[in-house]
């Protein structure tokens, strides 16, 4: 694994996590093989308004192989499992090359998410209703989008809740979330190694 190109991957994600790109990545903690990533859902889609929380892992032979990633958010799309949050994307997976990034990566993940394909799906489910019930698959990708991809300051404030409701101080509990990416599990596990 190249640690300078994670490294100057994650500043320039760091960077434009100001900008309105849509995308944003952050290592957690000082481990650079596990970052987590957000997507905000499009506009003009059923995915509009939400913000998608995706687990990236990074493997040992990145940039040559791909980063793992998969939907921590529960989301409705063909290409994305209802279940586990697999993605079907062929850049994920043949079609990776070192030129891409895991900004690109994102990017195309969004670009999914404006254009599914049912033909190559991921979630059977999904797809078949896509292709068959539209208006029922909209209504139910906007009604997951609402229900689960929920603004990150607000989830942010109830892994705060929960963490402080274990015993543990606001103050360390709000900066090993800051420093863990808010993955609450190795916020949690940071806060007991610092105990």
């Amino acid at each position: 694994m190249e640690s300078r190109r994670l490294q100057k991957e994650n500043e320039e994600l760091t960077k434009l996590s100001s900008s309105n790109s849509g995308v944003q990545a952050k290592c957690i903690g000082s481990d650079m093989t596990h970052w987590k990533g957000i997507i905000l859902g499009p506009a003009d889609t059923v995915y509009q308004g939400g913000t998608f929380i995706i687990d990236i892992a990074i493997p040992s032979d990145y940039p040559y192989k791909p980063p793992k990633m998969k939907f921590d958010t529960k989301i409705w799309h063909p290409n994305i499992s209802s279940q586990t949050g697999a993605i079907c994307l062929d850049i994920l997976k043949d079609e990776w090359s070192p030129a891409l990034t895991i900004r690109t990566a994102l990017l195309s993940l969004q670009a999914l998410l404006c254009n599914p394909e049912p033909d190559d799906p991921q979630d059977a489910v999904v797809a078949s209703q896509y292709k068959n019930h539209r208006e029922l698959f909209n209504q139910t990708a906007r009604n997951w989008t609402q229900e689960h991809a929920k603004d990150p300051q607000v989830v942010y404030e109830e892994k705060v809740k929960r963490l402080c409701e274990m015993g543990f101080e606001e103050q360390s509990v709000r900066k090993a979330l800051n420093e863990c990416a808010m993955d609450e599990a190795a916020a949690l596990n940071l806060i007991l190694s610092s105990a």
